[in-house]
């Protein structure tokens, strides 16, 4: 149960004052349906009005406060022209501008012969002081109101920024005093307020600095809000490693023997990897692994190896990719090797037909089948393992820490192998992934050549066309992926579709297109068609970002390049190189082109360093970005900053280590504030998870 001293915090935006049914849905949909949401919705700027100067002294480019009289009004002799106003004082005269105004309403609220307080942004127009618009009129008696910073918030469609300056405020008088759950000797060393003082200093800052990510207000809330993060992932940490395990160790020479087998050998980073999984899964408790690699760092075989591990103890083993094509893509690489072995392997997407699925549940359950690769639908409910002892899960940040936990329970204490291709920096991976170890494949298989990537601009198109004409005629193939956008995936099938019949008329019948919303048997044919030299140039959306492995296609091109991240962009070029042939990576950018987009594609023209690359990535587009999804599995920080407030993260870590080592249960005095904390960060689950032990 959540708290009683919290329960003001989680009633509606509706229980404040003057907060209707339509104001509450536009509340909720910018900052969440509860009290707490507005709390934690902060400035994104302020505006400084306390400088009231005279007329004759007021600097133009300035939000100024003035009172001046009302001399005359001007209304405008052809209707597109401006309504003016004529006022001063008894330093200088100025004009108001008005445009597209009522006159009735003007000559109301500002009469001939009266004294108004304005405030807005002062300019010159042909050597006459204007004010257009001003932002506030006022009695000469309201100027103390209106001298002031004022904090502006972020708005949505149909919300303007009075009724929510009013529901910020409401919320805030509701805020109780909470107990305070940081540490005293930090607290001080900060210089932080309390958790209602920083709230009330966060909303009204007073200057650039007060309102700045590194004001001690803010730093206090951020730092709250990760510490609570992890809290919870050290919880959830701690009681997946209470969970008993079970020791996978027989050895029958299976990994091996398989490892001889193998048309190539392993790289030092790969022995070292399927090392720490095999000395994991060997001990009596669970594993929480992941292993990070760059693109094409061989991280399905180190996988694979291991699954081999739990198929030797005469037990099961699971991949899940978070797509069709990625699960096709392993399932390829890992068959083959299963047959010449004599395994068992067999896959299982949402899209397969009922007698299909039947048969393969049916040998699942009865353990005929030792090694199963599929999509989410290998956690579905009706899917029994007969002995689950191993589950992979690939490409992490797709999946929720639900999703992975629902696959891992279903086998009994099964162990956890989580894999991704996105290198990820060192911040994000203490956010995202604290309860996991970590194993990183850094270096790449023997003959993989570096790839040359170009930025072009779109305006060279057709010679782009000429020279990857020049190169299919000498025997390579090319990928061309269209933009990214992420609102509508109607438009970016619009766009693969329009350039599809673009390039069929230059490459008559050697062109093929495939996207997101076809049928599984369709990309199959198509993916097929492609590998075997059928078509030369596959046209596709962002489907072919993992996991699909052409060896022979060593051209990439990307269109509007710019609207991509970098570790998007990296992932795509990692679908080329793959073979002795010098590969190429074309991106193809707008005129209309951002510098920080332009910084991103030199970046990638620079190295093929992934994790580099993710660094950078992080610096340029922040955190939410970064993993290119929504469902990126990291946290949806309000407060924090991962690139700001690096150290504040780090900081956490250590402190939430330290608080659960001293006191597990959260029993003590600060152990109940933290409780306290946890539920105010909506992290119930966690709490309950310490009740239950």
């Amino acid at each position: 149960m959540r708290p009683e001293i919290l329960f003001p915090l989680f009633t509606s935006v509706q229980s404040l004052p003057g907060i209707g049914p339509r104001l509450a849905g536009l509340l909720s949909k910018i900052t969440g349906p509860n009290i707490i949401d507005l709390c934690w919705h902060l400035p994104s700027g302020i505006v400084d009005r306390r400088y009231s100067p005279k007329v004759a002294d007021a600097i133009p480019g300035l939000i100024a406060t003035m009172t001046i009289e009302i001399f005359d009004h001007q209304p405008p002799k052809i209707r597109k022209l401006p309504y003016k106003i004529i006022c001063g004082d008894e330093s200088g005269k100025m004009e108001l501008v008005f445009f597209h105004a009522r006159a009735d309403y003007l000559i109301k609220v500002l009469p001939i012969g009266e004294i108004r307080v304005i405030s807005g942004k002062v300019e010159n127009f042909k050597n006459n002081l204007q004010m257009t618009h001003p932002d506030q009129i006022r009695m000469p008696d309201e100027i103390q109101d209106i001298q002031s910073v004022e904090p502006v918030y972020p708005l949505t469609a149909g919300l303007t920024s009075n009724p929510l300056l009013k529901a910020i405020k409401g919320s805030l008088r509701m805020t109780p005093q909470l107990p305070e759950w940081q540490d005293p000797a930090w607290v001080a060393r900060e210089n932080f307020p309390s958790w209602q003082e920083a709230l009330f200093k966060a909303h009204s800052p007073q200057d650039e600095f007060e309102f700045s990510d590194l004001a001690p207000a803010r730093m206090r809330l951020a730092y709250d809000e990760l510490l609570a993060d992890q809290l919870a992932l050290s919880i959830v940490r701690i009681t997946q490693r209470k969970k008993i395990g079970r020791a996978i160790s027989l050895d029958t020479g299976l990994v091996k023997s398989t490892i001889d087998s193998l048309p190539f050998q392993l790289t030092g980073g790969q022995q070292a990897a399927l090392t720490d999984i095999l000395s994991d899964m060997a001990e009596p408790y669970r594993m929480l692994r992941l292993l990070q690699g760059d693109v094409g760092s061989g991280k399905t075989v180190v996988a694979f190896l291991a699954m081999l591990r739990a198929v030797e103890s005469n037990a099961q083993a699971a991949l899940m990719a978070p797509t069709e094509v990625l699960a096709q893509q392993h399932y390829k690489t890992l068959k083959p090797i299963a047959d010449q072995i004599g395994i068992e392997a067999a896959m299982l997407t949402g899209k397969d037909s009922k007698s299909y699925r039947r048969q393969i549940l049916s040998d699942l359950s009865a353990g005929e089948i030792s090694v199963i690769v599929g999509t989410h639908a290998l956690f579905q409910e009706d899917v029994i393992y007969k002995d689950l002892a191993l589950a992979v899960i690939d490409e992490q940040h797709r999946f929720g820490v639900h999703q992975r936990l629902m696959l891992a329970d279903k086998g009994k204490n099964a162990d956890m192998l989580v894999m991704t291709a996105t290198p990820i920096p060192r911040t994000l991976m203490l956010c995202a992934y604290s309860d996991l170890d970590t194993s990183r494949l850094l270096e790449k298989p023997a003959g993989r050549k570096p790839v040359e990537t170009r930025a072009v601009p779109i305006a060279r198109l057709e010679e782009v066309i000429t020279r990857l004409r020049g190169s299919i005629e000498t025997g390579s193939r090319a990928f061309w992926v269209c933009p990214l956008i992420e609102e509508s995936e109607l438009i970016d099938l619009e766009a693969a579709t329009d350039r599809h019949a673009f390039l069929d008329k230059k490459f008559p019948g050697r062109v093929a297109l495939i996207h997101g919303k076809m049928k599984s048997s369709e990309k199959n044919a198509i993916m097929k068609s492609f590998s075997d030299g059928l078509v030369d140039i596959l046209v596709a959306t962002t489907v072919v970002e993992v996991g699909v492995d052409i060896p022979d296609a060593n051209i990439m091109v990307i269109e509007h390049a710019e609207r991509f991240g970098l570790s998007q962009l990296h992932q795509l070029r990692g679908r080329v190189g793959r073979s002795e042939a010098t590969s190429y990576c074309v991106l193809l950018y707008s005129p209309s082109i951002t510098n920080t987009a332009k910084a991103r594609l030199n970046i990638l023209r620079e190295t093929d360093n992934g994790f580099r690359i993710a660094e950078e990535d992080l610096k340029l587009r922040g955190a939410g970005e970064l993993l290119g999804t929504r469902q990126s599995g990291l946290p949806d920080f309000k407060m924090a900053d991962l690139v700001k407030h690096q150290e504040l993260m780090l900081a956490a870590k250590d402190d939430a280590r330290l608080i659960l080592e001293q006191d597990p249960d959260l029993t003590s005095k600060r152990g109940q504030a933290l409780r306290i904390l946890l539920y105010l960060f909506q992290k119930d689950t966690v709490v309950q998870t310490l009740r239950s032990g």
